[in-house]
């Protein structure tokens, strides 16, 4: 055998061995990941990756009430648009629960984050977060997302 086909199939053997032996991430896996990424899209102010992440059927339940994922996209893109912007944003806490079938998962954590408001400056606010989420055609999108104030931690 040439010498360059040892190299080739020792290359493909390789290949095949660590595709085989890297397994796939699990429903609660691969939520993490999805809120790590939808929250670094949030914190950067990328609206085209952020609303990536949600349904076109979103019920979002916010501090001034209830809206849809069209009204949300408006409203949001307005206020980047209008000098607003998130500054920073830290999550903890983070919970994942996975339902049985593996079709659904429901992530809540505490969110601290300093945003800024044309006219106003930035301010800091912590959140409880509750995101809903449904593997629908094989791809994971929030369908439903609650989003609290909450007081300053005891000092």
């Amino acid at each position: 055998m040439p010498a360059g086909h040892s190299i080739l199939f020792a290359s493909l053997g390789a290949a095949l061995a660590t595709s085989v032996s890297a397994a796939p991430l699990s429903p609660e896996q691969q939520i993490r990941t999805l809120e790590d990424q939808v929250n670094a899209a949030y914190a950067a102010n990328d609206l085209a990756t952020y609303f990536t992440f949600y349904a076109d059927d979103l019920r979002a339940l916010y501090p001034d009430g209830p809206t849809t994922l069209p009204a949300y996209r408006t409203e949001w893109t307005a206020f980047i648009k209008g000098g607003g912007a998130i500054v920073s944003f830290a999550d903890s806490d983070m919970r994942v629960q996975v339902s049985p079938k593996g079709d659904s998962a429901v992530a809540s954590y505490l969110a601290t984050v300093a945003t800024r408001t044309p006219g106003k400056g930035v301010s800091t606010s912590r959140f409880s977060e509750t995101d809903v989420w449904f593997k629908r055609a094989g791809q994971w999108k929030i369908v439903e997302i609650h989003y609290s104030e909450n007081p300053a931690p005891p000092k």
